[in-house]
């Protein structure tokens, strides 16, 4: 019998869910990567509105695999490859940011550095009030290399991502929505009947409009990129479909 994945996947109508299941803390090791690059490619072929990231463990993610690391920490040679391996999880987490489904990450245990990072690749954070959330890579000597400067500086601010980064600090449920970096803080035995209606509300609108908001969104903080064109263009191609236009007409018609 073949290994089960490190991230189990299901899709059913417009929303998909991958499960992190590598026992027991879901580390990221190479398999896990590739894997759920695998994943984001399914959706996008699905078409798919919405993904769902869950775990099966109590830990969401605890980063990045610990024996990965102590196989190439004691040479130089190796110590390149783990630099390689970091951008090989920036390319992925930036292919989940940028996809044209919305993504909601549903944290209900620990996400700690790579994990962190994979939660802020996603479009929506809800977490469990128990969970804890931290970049804390500078108790180590390192930095949270797989977009976590960027993206929490983004989402957050300066000074939040400040706090939490060079104060290798790690926060629960509640004050990490209280500080934006997640959306909501719900009770453990609530998170996953959250995170599904969430993805039921999200589905039930276009998922062409969805995505053309997440290009116009993305764009605000590109500066190659000019957001308002973007309006314009995504709003003229909407406006040109047979769904938005019926969709349009029948608003119009029930509020003469």
């Amino acid at each position: 019998m073949p290994p089960l994945p490190p991230i189990a996947f299901s899709s059913e109508g417009q929303i998909a869910v991958a499960t992190l299941d590598r026992a027991p803390v879901n580390a990221i090791d190479e398999a896990w990567l590739a894997r759920l690059d695998e994943i984001v490619g399914l959706v996008e072929q699905q078409a798919a509105t919405v993904l769902i990231l869950r775990s099966a463990a109590r830990v969401f993610c605890a980063g990045a695999d610990l024996a990965l690391m102590r196989s190439r920490f004691a040479t130089e040679a190796g110590r390149s490859r783990m630099v390689a391996f970091v951008g090989d999880i920036q390319r992925v987490y930036a292919r989940l940011e940028s996809a044209g489904f919305v993504s909601i990450a549903a944290i209900g245990g620990a996400a700690l550095g790579g994990g962190l990072e994979l939660a802020l690749a996603c479009d929506l954070r809800v977490i469990a009030d128990t969970a804890r959330v931290g970049l804390p890579e500078a108790r180590l000597g390192l930095l949270p290399g797989a977009g976590g400067t960027q993206r929490l500086t983004r989402i957050c601010g300066e000074a939040v991502a400040k706090r939490l980064i060079l104060g290798a600090e790690v926060v629960a449920g509640p004050e990490a929505a209280a500080l934006g970096i997640a959306h909501w803080s719900v009770p453990a035995d609530a998170l996953d009947a959250r995170a599904r209606s969430l993805a039921e509300g999200i589905a039930a609108l276009p998922a062409a409009a969805l995505a053309a908001c997440k290009r116009c969104i993305g764009a605000a903080g590109d500066p190659r990129l000019d957001g308002y064109a973007l309006e314009l263009s995504g709003t003229a191609r909407l406006l040109a479909s047979d769904d938005t236009q019926e969709r349009v007409r029948k608003f119009l018609e029930e509020r003469r």
